[in-house]
């Protein structure tokens, strides 16, 4: 799917992340997102058990740290053969840029097409008053935003991690090429839990978005695997 849906697999074990995805039927293959939580506990191991049941791999890890570190780390990562994966806008463009170099060199090095790097902008649990009051940054959310999909892409990024509320500034002011994918995704029947800044599937494809991460909506339904048809029935709808 070009503009995807993609599953967060948060559970803390691989055994319930497994019997979690095991409900879907490997074609049409999903996309999942493994976070830290479940990569923590289980390792490049759930990578592979993800990939070996047919299904793509978005690995959010969220790198911050110095750039040799995090180049080191990438090229790992690039190993992996993951579709997506994380790092943070936040670490500055000498970081950024490293996270890229060790990305291509790591899945060059295994015969592997380089995932595409995504760079965290501001967590869609943030509102105005933790930008301005917790991290001490001045002005709006959208300004902050924009302005780390902007060094993003000048560091080489293929896009940026934000909400669906910024995606139309972020392509204004970057291009439409440059990928928006907007977690805090949830239907109108769902709650908002402890996002801030959320909208329905089909809002974000209206405001541009390249493709969502959903994961409460779909795994604590009591069918997932309906809940997820809905909202990829919802989102392609919206992008046709």
């Amino acid at each position: 799917m070009s503009r995807p849906v993609i599953i967060a697999l948060d559970f803390p074990t691989s055994d319930q992340a497994l019997a979690f995805l095991d409900q879907f039927p490997q074609t049409p293959p999903v996309t999942v997102k493994i976070g830290m939580e479940l990569f923590y506990a289980a390792g490049p191991a759930i990578v592979k058990a993800v990939q070996a049941r047919g299904h793509a791999v978005f690995l959010d890890l969220k790198l911050h740290d110095i750039p040799n570190t995090v180049e080191s780390a990438m090229r790992v990562i690039g190993r992996l053969g993951v579709r997506y994966t994380t790092v943070h806008a936040a670490g500055g463009h000498v970081m950024l840029a490293a996270a890229k170099r060790g990305l291509v060199a790591g899945a060059a090095a295994a015969g592997l097409p380089a995932p595409k790097l995504l760079a965290i902008t501001q967590l869609t649990s943030t509102d105005q008053a933790m930008l301005n009051t917790d991290q001490q940054i001045p002005g709006s959310v959208q300004a902050s935003v924009v302005h780390y999909a902007q060094l993003a892409q000048a560091s080489h990024c293929d896009g940026v991690i934000c909400s669906a509320q910024e995606v139309a500034a972020i392509h204004q002011a970057v291009g439409a090429d440059f990928l928006g994918i907007t977690p805090g995704i949830r239907p109108l029947s769902a709650t908002a839990d402890d996002q801030q800044r959320v909208m329905t599937p089909t809002a974000a494809a209206q405001a541009g978005s390249n493709g969502l991460v959903v994961g409460r909506p779909i795994t604590q339904a009591s069918d997932p695997v309906t809940a997820y048809t809905e909202i990829v029935k919802e989102w392609s709808n919206a992008n046709d």
